[in-house]
């Protein structure tokens, strides 16, 4: 997806868990392990934006971690599910993002990735401490993990 704004976009990241295990990638311009994501697009939620990114990135259906007290969907209003972070980050000189961070349930570990090349790896807790990964990604991993198989 092209930028929305040349210097800031909104963007989702999710951590997906299928039983013990949550699902990392390779970014392939960085050379680090992240989560799945993207931009949202200008005619979508951050849920909606979630749940499309995973699906065009990885082949999965997600059920996104739903912690709301208040629930409603009309035609005039929706109660959107609230991520379990945000974080905004520099992406170079001039561009910058503001990331909603989203935790998911999978029902299923068959990736089949958007780009053949992409590597992707299914991570237990283990493999998390034991991986070269920045702060927050090995924090939202081992959490998403706790988070998800406690519900």
């Amino acid at each position: 997806m092209p930028h929305i704004h040349d210097k800031i976009d909104f963007t989702v990241e999710v951590f997906i868990v299928y039983k013990d295990r949550v699902l990392l990638r390779l970014h392939e311009k960085y050379n680090i392990w992240l989560s799945v994501g993207g931009h949202i697009e200008l005619d979508e939620d951050p849920v909606e934006a979630a749940i499309r990114e995973v699906k065009e990135e990885v082949g999965l259906d997600i059920e996104i971690y739903d912690n709301r007290e208040f629930k409603v969907d009309r035609e005039d209003f929706k109660e959107i599910i609230a991520p379990v972070s945000l974080n905004r980050h520099r992406i170079n000189d001039n561009h910058e993002h503001v990331t909603m961070l989203y935790f998911a349930k999978s029902s299923s570990d068959e990736v089949i990735p958007e780009n053949k090349s992409d590597r992707w790896k299914w991570c237990t807790k283990e493999d998390i401490e034991n991986m070269d990964l920045r702060d927050s990604v090995k924090f939202y991993s081992k959490k998403a993990l706790q988070t998800i198989s406690d519900n």
